[in-house]
């Protein structure tokens, strides 16, 4: 099992960005999935979730009206469409397939992780 994440890159502030995170040896259609943050001396962090069936979502209440999160189950993959990004959205973001059907914000519900891909806002 395979998450490979994408799509960020260096920003001005204001600016928009799409993740996205391509699962590859088995679906993921029965597990929520979650894009996570970790910035330089932070600890990772929850930014959204959703649904095994999209019907719901869970964002960050730093991020809500911001970002949103998506996923395209013909494609296995999970997108997070950032909008009006701030320099303190920098950090290295990471996908996750979550062990549950439903949203979850904490990190021991998530057993299989991306990559990451570097974003960085610029003020």
């Amino acid at each position: 099992v395979q998450l490979q994440a994408y799509g960020g890159g260096l920003v001005q502030a204001g600016g928009s960005l799409r993740l996205s995170c391509a699962a590859s040896g088995r679906t993921f259609s029965n597990n929520a999935m979650g894009w996570f943050r970790q910035a330089p001396g932070k600890e990772r962090e929850f930014v959204a979730a959703i649904s095994w069936n999209a019907d719901n979502t869970y964002y960050k209440d730093s991020v809500k009206g911001r970002f949103t999160i998506s996923r395209a189950y013909y494609k296995n993959t999970v997108y997070l469409q950032m909008n009006s990004l701030k320099p303190e959205d920098t950090a290295v973001y990471y996908c996750a397939t979550s062990r549950y059907a439903y949203v979850r914000e904490s990190v021991r519900d998530y057993n299989n992780w991306g990559q990451g891909t570097q974003v960085t806002v610029s003020s």
